[in-house]
Formats: C-alpha cells, sequence, structure tokens
C-alpha cells in the first residue's frame, strides 16, 4: 500500500463519528468523507455525485449490472424480452451476474475475442439488437492484460441508440487499467465504470462505481438508504481516505512508472523466449497493460511451474487469483483458441512497483531452469 494512502487512514480513524449524524464527530466524518470523494471524482474526471462508494470492484459490478437489471424488470419491462451483451473472458465477478441474468429470462450474448484477445468494436455491433439493453467490457483483461477500445465500442452503442431510439447501458470492469491509463469516464464513452482502490495500491474492501445520469439503478445491498439510496451501509471514512490517496498517488508516477514496467516486461519476455522452447505469448504485448505478461509453456503444466518458483521465493499464478483453486485452466486463455494445452499451461506475471531488473534477470534464470528440468526432452 502506499505509504501516502496509510497516512490517509490513520488520520482518518481518528473520525469515530458516523457521517450521517448531524453531532459534531458525525460532521467531521461528513466532511472527510465529501473531500475524499472529491478526489476520488477528479481521478475520474467526473462530478462527486456520479461516484458510488462500495466494498470494492466485485460489489461495483454487482451493482452495475443486476442493479440495471432489477431497474429495468420493476420499470416493466419482462426480462425475457431483454438482451444482455458482455465477453466470454470477463471476470467472474461480470460473467456470475450474467448467468444469474439468464436464469432470470434475461437474453446474454458472450462475445468472444480474437486471437489475440480483442474484443472489436465490430464485434459488439453485431450483437447489437433492438432489445439490447446494456453492454459489458472490461477496459483491459484481468489476465492477459490487453486494452480494449472502448471509445469505439461506445461510438457503436450510442450509433444503434439513434437507429433504434432507445437506450443501451454501457459498463466497464475497470479493474487495473487506472494505475497506467488515464482513466477519464465521460471520454471513454462509459455510463457505469467499476474501480477498486486494492489494484490501485490502496486499502482492500473499498471501491466505486462511477454513474452517469444515463444509468439507472435500483439498489442491490438495503438498509439505511447511503450513496443516494444506492448503497445502503454506513461508509468506512477510513477506507475512503485511504482509496482517495492511492489513487492520487498512482496518477501521479502513471506515466513514469507505465514507461519502465514496460520495459522490464519487453526485457522479462526476451528472456523467456529465449530459454524455453516452444513458448507462447498469450494476448497481444504492444497492445496492453505495461505490467502484464501471460505465457504458456508446452509439456509443463501452470500449477508445477507456480509451484517451483514459490519455492525459490518468486510468485505468479495460472489465471485471475479469484479463479485460482476454482477454474481447472484459465477461461480467458481458453477464449483465444489454439491447442488446449494453452489454456491448461498459462503463467501470469505481475509486475510492480517493487519489481527491478536484477529482480526479472532472476525470474528469467528460475523459469528456464524450472521448464529445463520439467520439460521432457
Amino acid at each position: 500500500m502506499l505509504a501516502q494512502a496509510v497516512r490517509a487512514m490513520r488520520s482518518a480513524e481518528k473520525l469515530v463519528g458516523n457521517p450521517g449524524s448531524i453531532h459534531d464527530e458525525g460532521v467531521r466524518a461528513a466532511r472527510s468523507l465529501l473531500n475524499s470523494r472529491a478526489q476520488i471524482a477528479a481521478q475520474l474526471g467526473c462530478k462527486p455525485r456520479e461516484i458510488i462508494l462500495t466494498s470494492g470492484i466485485t460489489e461495483s459490478n454487482n451493482l452495475a449490472i443486476l442493479g440495471s437489471f432489477k431497474k429495468v424488470v420493476l420499470g416493466g419491462e419482462t426480462s425475457k424480452y431483454t438482451h444482455w451483451i458482455t465477453t466470454s473472458i470477463e471476470h467472474a465477478s461480470v460473467l456470475s451476474c450474467f448467468e444469474h441474468i439468464k436464469e432470470l429470462g434475461g437474453m446474454v450474448s458472450f462475445v468472444n475475442p480474437n486471437s489475440h484477445g480483442l474484443i472489436s468494436a465490430r464485434a459488439i455491433k453485431k450483437e447489437l439488437r433492438k432489445e439490447t439493453v446494456f453492454v459489458s467490457v472490461g477496459w483491459a483483461n484481468n489476465e492477459i492484460g490487453v486494452v480494449q477500445p472502448l471509445s469505439e465500442i461506445s461510438r457503436v452503442i450510442r450509433e444503434h441508440e439513434k437507429k433504434q431510439d432507445s437506450v443501451v447501458i454501457f459498463h466497464s470492469d475497470a479493474g487495473q487499467a487506472p494505475l497506467y491509463l488515464s482513466a477519464q469516464a465521460h471520454s471513454l464513452g462509459v455510463d457505469l465504470l467499476s474501480v477498486g482502490a486494492a489494484k490501485l495500491y490502496g486499502p482492500h474492501g473499498i471501491g466505486a462505481l462511477f454513474r452517469n445520469d444515463r444509468a439507472e439503478l435500483a439498489p442491490v445491498i438495503l438498509g439505511g438508504g447511503q450513496e443516494n439510496g444506492l448503497r445502503s451501509g454506513t461508509e468506512n471514512v477510513a477506507l475512503v481516505a485511504g482509496f482517495a490517496k492511492a489513487f492520487e498517488g498512482v496518477a501521479r508516477e502513471r506515466d513514469s512508472e507505465s514507461k519502465r514496467l514496460a520495459q522490464l516486461r519487453d526485457q522479462l519476455f526476451s528472456g523467456l523466449v529465449a530459454g524455453i522452447p516452444g513458448l507462447i505469448i498469450n494476448g497481444d504485448i504492444k497492445h496492453s497493460l505495461p505490467h502484464m505478461l501471460n505465457i504458456s509453456v508446452p509439456k509443463v503444466q501452470g500449477e508445477y511451474f507456480v509451484l517451483s518458483l514459490d519455492m525459490a521465493g518468486i510468485f505468479i499464478s495460472t489465471k485471475s487469483a479469484c479463479g485460482e483453486g476454482t477454474e481447472k485452466i484459465s477461461h480467458v486463455v481458453a477464449a483465444l483458441g489454439g491447442e488446449a494445452w494453452r489454456a491448461e499451461n498459462s503463467l501470469r506475471f505481475s509486475l510492480g512497483r517493487d519489481t527491478t531488473e536484477s529482480g526479472i534477470r532472476r525470474v528469467i534464470k528460475e523459469c528456464t531452469a524450472i521448464a529445463s528440468r520439467l520439460q521432457p526432452h
């Protein structure tokens, strides 16, 4: 966690009042919450009233998707006549919501990426129907890092709206993208955008959902009516303060850190390609977040590779951390096509603030040795 985020949290922890109360302690807490909300809004290029505070990206995704579904159904549209679009490579917190919508009678289309992991605007356009009410496309994939063309997708959605004289809400799970990409929500053309502090070197357990005036939602958590009635539960003033400071901190270093990590990632990729026969990259390194590399190694299951690196004090994953232990293969890599072993043997390297050139050299050395030992000759 960033030092400034820790300091902000420690300071805000002294504000023991409920921000919904009118006594002095409550007013002080409310003032801190207001300032933090404004700081988060500034990073997203939106108004503070367009920010709904949540417990993290998973809840933000649930509120965006299921909150929209609930609003549509409550608004009188029978669920079986509504059409929803997402992609086959989304995070589990998005895919599970759409599977639930299918169970409730909604029609859902899952758009596949091309072999490089890209979701094209043309592919989304082909799925748009008169009954379409909602589209969700993650900004940058959490396993392969490929950045999706949200602005282009937004344009085809708006063109469809004009032709059909209808409203199609566009949502995106931003995940780790704001670490390395300027997250100006209105410029992206989205109506709903999910973000979380944990992906921005901030505290766990706090996130936000950007919502513009087009997007009507029904709450999925009921209670005291906080967050303009859309997310009940007393706001955690300290976590929000940490979120705001972390977001500001990563924004200041975004350009320099992106350049540094891209160079280290390219060095890692070159070293692994040179040392491991048959290695395949999953995704498109030229159109990816700078800190992520996903590869597949033939004839060596990903789990064995991860465990071997773990013993050497190097920590990677085979897929999204949320899918570790549940999915047998990476559903994202499987969607790219190719031979089945790619999804079974995928390895996800994630670089960060503590990654150094000497560390990259050590990773290359260890990976090359493991592949030489485990791959049959």
